[in-house]
Parts: C-alpha cells; structure tokens; sequence
C-alpha cells in the first residue's frame, strides 16, 4: 500500500463499516431480543426536537438529527460538507485534538474549516468524502457506469447465484447459517461481476473481503487484509488498462476524461466494494430475520410475491442499518428545525429515527410490507444519494424472494433474544443467523 493510501486509511474510514462513534452505549447497543427497533437512547430522544445537540463521550457537542425533513434539509444543503479529510468531524477526533481545543469550541463542538478554494485539489479517488466540484466529476463518471441497462441485466445472476447457494445449503444437510451461506456471498459475488474480477480470482477476492468483514478478526489482520486489497486492485487496474471488459473498472478507464489516475481507480474500486459489499449483505440478514419474526409479514408476501418491491422499501426504512454513520460538518451558521448548528460543528444523521418520524409515518415502528412504497433516508439524500441503490434493491428483492419461495419451511433455530446482533458497528446487522428447514 502506498504511503498516501496509508495515511488517507489512518485519517478516515473510507467505508464507514467499523468505527464506532464516540457515543454512550445506550445510543446505539440493542437489548437482546429487539434488534429491529432504534437503541433505547434514541428512543428516549423522540419527541425532544429534530435537531438536537448532545454531548459525546468525548467530551464534543454534536447535532443529532432526528427528523426525516430535517435530515433531507442537512444532506441536500451545501453549507453542509462531506469532506472529512480537510475537515475534522468531532465524531472522530482523537484525545489530543480534543484538548487543543477551547473550552468555549469544545462545548459548542466547532472546529476550524477549510473551504475548498482554500485548499488544495484532492487526487484520490473517494469522492463520497468530497464536496462539488471534486466530486461531481467522478460521481458523474460513476453514473454513468451504474445503468438501469447494466442493472437489468445483472437480475438473471444474481437469480443464478441465489439459487445457487439454496442448493448448496440444502445439499449440506437441514441447517446452516444464513449469513456466511447465502447473505454476505450474493453481494460479494455480484460485486465481481461489476468490477470484471477474473473467475480464478474470486478466492483470492473473497478472502480478503471476508477478513475485512469479519468482526472477530484482530487489527493486524484487517490491517494485512487491506493491504493485500490494495495490492488485488491495484494489479486488477494495470489489467484492466491492458485488456479492457464489459465492467465498471473498463469503462472508467475508457469514458474518462482527464485519464483516471490508477490511484483514483484503486480508491473507487476499494470504496465500491465496501459500500456495495458490507451493506446488502446486513440488510439480507437482518431483513430475513426480520420477515421470519414477523409471520404475518412473510405470509402477505407468499400470498402476493407482486409485494416485494414494497417489502425492500419497508425493509429498508424498518431496519435503518447505517445508525449514526452519516455526518456533515457546517461551513457556516445554518438553522435547521429551528436550532442553529455553528461553523465548524458536526451534524450527525440518526437515521433510524429519521426513518421513523412519527410526523412522517403512521405507525412508524410497525413493519408492514403493504405500507405503499414509504420514502426513507436509508440511501442518503442529495448529491451523495447512494450511487449503487438500484443494485442493492435487486440483491435484496431477489435474494429475499428466492430465499422464502424455494425454501418455504425456513425458520429459526434460536429465540430472538439469542441472535448475535453488530452492537459495536456503524452497520447494524447480524453476525450469524442460524435456521433450519427440517
């Protein structure tokens, strides 16, 4: 890995999948046995305002956004920045940042911002930590790589590969974990096919991934994991540079214009696994644990599979996986829902409350499948709206309606309370869900 590669992986984690924020545990630890509802410290919130400011366990103030029109209002805003390299999210901040600090910057949770035109322009490739215009040059790139065409044409593979892995899990015997056996391989798999990783390169491919979204794995070896990444993307890139395919790695290279850097292309890749990877495979999990909690769910969709589209919506508002992951830091004084966030401070997305907002929904806290397709912040909002969303939607409608039709008498192997739940992640999701069709 290069020396600039190391820093920017020391400064900010560009896949948001493993750092806990700085927050009292009641915020974001589940009880046993209620793994679909907000922490109880959110809960605790509702009703208290939809922009709130609280105290981190580090000491910092940052601005909790509860509301679902007031979380629309902060990510569309351009007064708000996504940039975490020039700019410091209080989220974040290590304990000699802190005490350098003021007082009076402390409570109020402000830090000096850079602007872009005061600094200079970026050369990596993680344009979800950049503001325009950096960013909407490789975002429009992107967009252009991620087809309604391209996503059509991927629903037969991904058909292929659930059905694929219900079969494997069949012929195994009569349990299995339905995590490592059937959720984390659909995104995994799909995520080759995007990229153009050669067929003999998969295992190298998948070992590396499942290291770096194991969370039992130790720092050492995530860490020799994203070096070894690095290494599979960068030798991908020169590949593709000599012999280009029908992928998204290919066609950066060929409709870009200034060239890609093959560091850009090695960031893009690196952050399109793990944004593309790590989330489709929580929501397979915990919204198949969902729907097997919830009978009478699962029986409307087996009554009218027609459903399902609306079912991935609920599914999506319903489980909020990305809990206090999304932030944003104030180039200057804005108002939001009437609270005033200073220049300098970090607002902070709760969106599992957002998606909840009793002045939103009705029955905000009832999963109902029927309930017509419920708009929800799961995939952002704005210009760094989630770019690979069509995708996710396919894996999940696909992977959940595979799963439930050809294995109708799947059902758990364990009560609720027991099922092992990320209390410790930014992406709320389960570590193993055991079942059986016996």
């Amino acid at each position: 890995m290069s020396t600039d590669s190391a820093q920017t992986d020391s400064t900010v984690e560009p896949h948001l999948i493993e750092m806990r924020r700085p927050l009292e545990a009641d915020m974001v630890e589940h009880p046993p046995g209620c793994p679909f509802d907000p922490a109880p410290g959110l809960l605790a919130r509702r009703g208290q305002g939809a922009v709130q400011p609280i105290t981190l366990t580090n000491g910092l103030t940052v601005y909790l956004v509860t509301g679902f029109d007031e979380g629309r209002a902060v990510l569309a805003d351009s007064r708000f920045s996504a940039d975490k390299f020039r700019n410091r999210d209080v989220t974040s901040m290590q304990p000699e940042e802190v005490t350098a600090l003021g007082t009076t910057e402390a409570e109020r949770g402000v830090c000096p911002v850079v602007s872009f035109d005061e600094a200079p322009p970026r050369t990596d490739g993680y344009f979800i930590f950049m503001d325009p215009p950096e960013h909407t040059r490789l975002r429009r790139l992107l967009t252009g790589q991620f087809t309604v065409r391209r996503m059509k044409l991927l629903e037969s593979r991904v058909h292929e590969i659930a059905a694929e892995h219900i079969e494997a899990m069949r012929a195994a015997g009569t349990e299995a974990d339905l995590v490592p056996a059937y959720a984390m391989p659909i995104p995994s798999l799909m995520i080759c096919e995007l990229l153009g990783v050669d067929y003999a390169d998969r295992d190298e491919f998948q070992r590396y991934t499942s290291v770096s979204t194991n969370v039992l794995a130790s720092d050492e070896e995530k860490a020799a994991s994203a070096a070894g990444q690095y290494v599979f993307m960068e030798r991908l890139v020169r590949e593709k540079r000599a012999n280009p395919g029908d992928d998204i790695i290919s066609g950066l290279i060929n409709v870009s214009d200034p060239a890609l850097t093959d560091s850009e292309l090695v960031d893009i890749s690196l952050m399109l696994l793990g944004a593309g990877h790590e989330t489709t495979a929580n929501m397979l999990g915990l919204g198949a644990l969902a729907l097997l909690s919830h009978p009478d769910q699962l029986a409307a969709l087996r009554a009218d599979p027609a459903l399902y589209d609306n079912a991935v919506e609920e599914l999506l508002r319903y489980l909020s996986i990305i809990q206090l992951g999304v932030t944003r830091i104030a180039m200057e004084d804005v108002t939001v829902g009437g609270v005033e966030i200073p220049k300098g401070a970090t607002a902070m997305l709760a969106a599992p409350e957002a998606n909840r907002d009793p002045a939103h929904f009705d029955h905000p806290d009832r999963l109902d499948v029927t309930r017509p397709r419920p708009p929800h912040l799961t995939f952002g909002h704005g210009v760094h709206q989630c770019i690979g969303q069509q995708l996710a939607r396919i894996e999940m409608r696909i992977g959940l309606e595979e799963l439930f039709t050809r294995m109708p008498e799947l059902r758990l192997t364990l009560p609720l309370e027991e099922v092992d739940v990320k209390n410790e992640m930014l992406l709320f999701g389960v570590r193993s869900l055991p079942v059986t069709w016996a």
